[in-house]
This record gives C-alpha cells, sequence and structure tokens, in this order.
C-alpha cells in the first residue's frame, strides 16, 4: 500500500522536519508507505557527495535572490528546487517491496524504480524520457528545435528533466526526486546541477509536444502516484492532508494497543497446564 499527500508549497526546514516524523513512523510501522509531493520555494541542496564548487553563485548573490542552501544526508551532489519543480519524498521500507526477481528491494533497484515511474510521467504527457547509463535521473533525448537549438550543441542532446537521490537508513528511505514541470530553468544557472557541466536542464513544459497543455501541480502529483503504484505493484490511496495521516497512525497505534491482551486468556493457561485461578466469592 502507497499512501501519498499532495502538500503544495512547503518551505525546505518544513520539508526535512516532515520526513524525519513519518520515517519515525514508518520504521514503527505506523503508516503504511508514504508519498509526499510539493513544491519548494527557491534553495540549493548539497548532498553527501557534493562539492561546494559546483555552487556557482556568491552568499551574497543568493541572498539577493531569495535563495535558501542546506547541506543533507541524501545522496549525489547539488540540486535546485524552486516553484514549478514537482518534489517527491517516498518514505518507503524497503523490506516491504520486491524486486523483480523476488527479492528484496535494495536502493539502487529503489533508484531505478523512481526512474522508471517518472519515465512513465513523461509518457503520459507524450515526451520521450529514458536513463544514461551512469548518470542516475530522468534524461530527455533527441534533436531540440528553435531556440534551443542555437544553444546546445550537438553533445548536449540530453537534457534533465528529473534529478533523484536518497538517503536509507534502517531500510526506510527519504529525500527523493525534483521533477521540473514549468520551472524557470534560468535558476539552474546558479549551480553546476548534479556536477554535470556538459548536459543541460529541461522542463516538462519545454518538452511536451506542441498543442499539449501542461496541467498544474497538483495534476501532476496525481500522475505521479500513479506511476508509483504501477511500478512498485502497490495499491494507492490519496490521504487529505496531515492531520488524517497522523489520525491514521494514532488509530493503528491504538488498536495494537487494544489488540495486547492485559492478563493472559484462561484458556492459554490451561493449554500450559497453569493451574485455574480459585472461583470469586
Amino acid at each position: 500500500m502507497i499512501d501519498y499527500l499532495y502538500l503544495g508549497r512547503v518551505a525546505y526546514d518544513e520539508g526535512l522536519r516532515l520526513q524525519a516524523e513519518i520515517a519515525a513512523l514508518r520504521l514503527e510501522s505506523r503508516v503504511d508507505n508514504i508519498l509526499l509531493l510539493l513544491e519548494h520555494p527557491p534553495v540549493l541542496t548539497l548532498g553527501r557527495n557534493a562539492r561546494r564548487e559546483n555552487v556557482l553563485a556568491s552568499d551574497e548573490l543568493l541572498a539577493q535572490r531569495g535563495v535558501s542552501l542546506h547541506e543533507i544526508n541524501r545522496g549525489g551532489d547539488v540540486t535546485y528546487h524552486g516553484p514549478g519543480q514537482l518534489v517527491g519524498y517516498p518514505i518507503f521500507d524497503l523490506r516491504s517491496l520486491q524486486n523483480a526477481k523476488g527479492g528484496r528491494l535494495g536502493p539502487v533497484d529503489f533508484v531505478r524504480m523512481m526512474e522508471e515511474a517518472l519515465i512513465r510521467v513523461c509518457g503520459v504527457y507524450g515526451v520521450r524520457a529514458g536513463r544514461i547509463a551512469g548518470l542516475t535521473g530522468v534524461w530527455c533525448s533527441g534533436a531540440v528545435s528553435g531556440d534551443d537549438a542555437a544553444q546546445h550543441s550537438r553533445k548536449e542532446k540530453d537534457r534533465k528533466i528529473g534529478a533523484i537521490g536518497i538517503h536509507v537508513s534502517r531500510g526506510i528511505t527519504s529525500h527523493g526526486f525534483a521533477f521540473n514541470v514549468t520551472t524557470d530553468l534560468r535558476d539552474f544557472q546558479l549551480i553546476n546541477p548534479c556536477g554535470i557541466t556538459d548536459k543541460p536542464v529541461t522542463s516538462l513544459e519545454r518538452e511536451v509536444p506542441e498543442g499539449v497543455k501542461v496541467p498544474g501541480l497538483e495534476e501532476i502529483a496525481l500522475q505521479a502516484a500513479r506511476q508509483f503504484g504501477h511500478v512498485f505493484g502497490q495499491q494507492v490511496l490519496a490521504v487529505e492532508n496531515l492531520d488524517a495521516l497522523r489520525a491514521l497512525a494514532a488509530a493503528k497505534t491504538q488498536t495494537r494497543a487494544e489488540d495486547t491482551p492485559l492478563e493472559v486468556p484462561a484458556e492459554v493457561k490451561r493449554l500450559h497446564g497453569d493451574p485455574e485461578p480459585p472461583a470469586r466469592a
């Protein structure tokens, strides 16, 4: 089971706090696998393998542009989040999932399946996307047209539409993906995205065929949740809001407590040969 929530725009600090809260609930099996879908204000994040020189803007320029910077524990290098970008945080227990061979799903398999889900989202809107060997993420390829053709050389025809970086602790995943929908791609000039200098970024808005309208983030979030369900072979249910999710967790905790007997039932005592308690007067 995958429960998903679309949260709209969420400050990055709050996103980190929510991930920690829900990861703790998932570890205790108080919630099912959770897919948080949201959007962040402008922010740069530095993963465990990040090099500070891949942030091209000075601290002063970032401050002027209202862009915050965070060092975090996901894999990967530097990434940009901002308006018009769908961010997904799957808080999944890898032990609840299986790979194609029926074995336990590992982190690499998990990333590949996330890529597949985003590739399928692209396909819904007529955009051909895929993988590049040795580079994590989702890429569009083929000829570029119009103004783009003048800006990009032949070797730059692979364009990144989705970035992925995760963290796994005690089998529970956090962080996830950033999928450019109507993102202002000029903001990526602040960084070398994921440390890659020879391949540009793109967005769904830029890649869709002529005449195809790109819907709002909430509809894209719904498509992403559906594709996660297909790829992971799980039923997907929408949760209305965080309060509803917390209520589900509290109800499951209460149910577990009520299922625990306060004393050993008499029938079990008899099976173990324990003497019957004396009758009350």
